[in-house]
């Protein structure tokens, strides 16, 4: 065995656990260099955990046998993939400029990029009050001091989490948080996302397989409780399990075992849980959906996240952290955004949360490139009840050219005005009611082509789409 255990030990990084070497590859910042998730499927699901982590000293020396040329591969890959990731984060940190109190060296700026993916932080947040553990969530609002105040209590404790919130409010980053304010901070953080898996292969992912377990299971896979043995495991969208993972669930909550599928060895661990849902989980509970035991034994710890606009104290600062980054990633020059266009942005009740507003400020220094982001600058939403009359207008010109080409009865003659009745009328609906009629009959037209429709009604594309999706329209 004495060759086997070579290869490993050239393969282990002795500052790191083992975890999966998709996550080894992102501690170097392995955003551009290789495509880690390639990189796993090519070394295939057999990663190194998988023998590191075999509950017995027999079971680990066979797998390393019977594996030692994927081991060689696995080794040369990730060898490759850190040179090339390390000289990529170097160049990125040179040309990035991070917020802090004061400038951060080449080496300080490396080693953020680097602690992004486990969690780690400087210290160094561009938001006031955020300490280790806390430095990439943005905020600094009465309702965020007060979770950050929460997970700082749980410092010494083992205790299951449970984040609550609605999608978009960051409920990874704080369950990421929870497990750097515990004692298993060095240890494996394992994220899971119930929803994003197909159920039949959630309980493979969640628990491991032996061969032959099932059609396609050429070789023995550890789950990810396996994988965060004596770390945290981070199960999002935990409302969308089904009933029978739910059982499974719960034993391990109860008496930290489970058996992978396709095998009766019981295997015990020793992970802590923080889960987390953007449902209500007592009214599934209530509908027979979700089981009233499991919740309660998820529930020891509630986090509550709010939405966005429960603190708009910190749009202004998440803003001026993304348009920050994004100049930086994109290669733009946005100075910042004109207290008019703000105060539309802080009016936003943000339905998407973070997600979405990170979404718009990229869109917005994407497009605008440099300078002032102003009201034109703006997504269709955000423009007030008044400027949106003034664009409906607008739009329903750019189209007068058309209308001899449109259908009589949608179209009334040039100039023609309604007769409005005693009892008045709503301005507003009316003028919506007849650019929809004229977009809907673009549509028509063109086979809904939306390019096409665009084009006949004299608006760009994104004009468009925004105008149907504002009002739910779909083919």
């Amino acid at each position: 065995m004495n060759e086997p255990d070579n290869i490993l030990d050239n393969f282990i990084d002795p500052d790191f656990v083992p975890v999966p070497i998709a996550q080894q590859a992102e501690r170097v910042d392995h955003d551009t260099a290789i495509n880690a998730e390639d990189m796993d499927e090519e070394i295939s699901v057999l990663s190194f955990n998988s023998i590191f982590m075999a509950p017995q000293p027999e079971e680990r020396e066979k797998l390393m046998a019977e594996n030692l040329a994927e081991l060689r591969a696995a080794e040369a890959s990730l060898e490759e993939a850190g040179e090339a990731a390390a000289i990529d984060a170097a160049t990125i940190a040179e040309t990035v400029e991070f917020s802090g109190p004061e400038p951060m060296t080449l080496e300080e700026k490396l080693q953020e990029r680097r602690d992004k993916a486990t969690g780690y932080g400087t210290g160094r947040a561009a938001t006031p009050g955020a300490g280790k553990g806390f430095a990439h969530i943005i905020g600094n609002s009465k309702r965020i001091r007060e979770i950050f105040g929460t997970v700082e209590k749980l410092a010494d404790t083992d205790s299951t989490v449970l984040v609550l919130g609605e999608s978009g409010t960051g409920k990874e980053l704080f369950a990421r948080s929870v497990h750097m304010h515990s004692p298993r901070r060095n240890k494996n953080f394992v994220v899971v996302n119930c929803g994003a898996i197909p159920e039949d292969l959630l309980e493979s992912e969640l628990f491991g397989h032996e061969k032959g377990s099932f059609t396609g299971a050429i070789r023995t896979r550890v789950g990810k409780f396996e994988m965060a043995h004596e770390g945290t495991i981070f199960l999002d969208e935990i409302g969308d399990m089904s009933p029978a993972l739910q059982v499974k669930l719960l034993r391990i909550l109860q008496q930290q075992e489970f058996e992978r599928v396709g095998s009766n060895q019981v295997i015990r661990t020793n992970v802590r849980v923080v889960a987390a849902t953007n449902i209500d989980l007592e009214k599934a509970i209530k509908e027979k959906r979700f089981r009233e035991d499991l919740y309660y034994r998820l529930n020891v710890i509630p986090l509550k996240l709010p939405p966005l606009r429960a603190r708009k104290d910190d749009i202004t600062l998440l803003i001026d952290h993304f348009i920050k980054r994004f100049n930086g990633s994109k290669n733009r020059g946005i100075a910042g955004v004109t207290p008019a266009a703000m105060k539309l942005l802080l009016d936003y009740d943000w339905p998407g949360n973070v997600r979405e507003l990170e979404n718009i400020c990229e869109r917005m220094v994407v497009i605008k490139g440099e300078g002032m982001i102003d009201i034109e600058d703006l997504p269709y939403q955000f423009i007030s009840d008044a400027n949106q009359e003034e664009q409906l207008y607008t739009d329903m010109l750019l189209v007068g050219a058309q209308e001899a080409e449109l259908e009589p009865q949608a179209a009334a003659a040039p100039g023609a005005v309604i007769e409005i009745p005693d009892t008045g009328i709503n301005l507003k609906e009316v003028v919506e009611e007849y650019e929809m009629g004229l977009i809907m009959q673009a549509l028509e037209k063109t086979n809904w082509v939306k390019n096409k429709a665009a084009t006949i009604l004299g608006l760009n594309r994104t004009t468009l789409v925004e105008k149907l999706k504002k009002r739910g329209i779909t083919r």
